[in-house]
């Protein structure tokens, strides 16, 4: 399983995915927030205490935002097609354009905590190396199988099965319950 640090920014990287990504959302299409919004769901997908960089988002990180969540979707994509190549390839590029690289960090009066970015990285660059790595470890230590793509119909948003026994198909309960409930309508049909 996944430790709680590479747990929490893959999450991270989901929600980011979800929120920053046109598709379909419980049955319905999704349109991601565009321009003043946009900043606001960034916010929301990004817990406080996930990055130690300034937070300011502006127009320009707010498009590498969507341009990196639009590639890490990508990432689980593949998985969900059991292609682990295509996958291998989109984080090995995510990690090379976010400038990810390991570091030991802390603040003051805090312990050490691993960071995937420069000190002087913007917000978008250190929050998406995070992903970016979080989602190597993923597809390079065993558990590429934990990424997945909702298998509601009409629903594309992504997710990470943290179950014991690795069977999770949907991106939330509500999605699996409209799956199960239009299994028993068209079994009665």
């Amino acid at each position: 399983m996944f430790d709680s640090h590479v747990a929490v920014l893959l999450e991270q990287a989901v929600a980011l995915v979800n929120a920053l990504t046109d598709g379909e959302a419980r049955g319905r299409p999704y349109t991601a927030p565009r321009g003043a919004e946009l900043a606001e769901a960034i916010e929301a997908a990004v817990p406080r205490a996930a990055a130690s960089l300034p937070r300011a988002v502006d127009a320009v990180q707010a498009e590498y935002f969507v341009a990196a969540a639009g590639r890490m979707r990508e990432v689980f994509r593949a998985m969900q097609d059991g292609d682990v190549d295509a996958a291998a390839v989109t984080v090995n590029d995510l990690l090379r354009d976010t400038g990810a690289r390991p570091r030991l960090d802390r603040s003051a009066g805090e312990p050490w905590q691993m960071h995937f970015h420069g000190p002087d990285d913007s917000f978008a660059a250190g929050v998406n190396a995070a992903g970016a790595t979080a989602l190597a470890l993923a597809v390079g230590g065993g558990l590429a199988g934990r990424l997945g793509v909702c298998r509601a119909d009409r629903c594309d948003r992504v997710y990470v099965d943290t179950s014991r026994n690795a069977a999770r198909q949907f991106c939330s309960t509500a999605c699996q319950n409209r799956a199960k409930a239009a299994a028993f309508r068209a079994r009665r049909g």
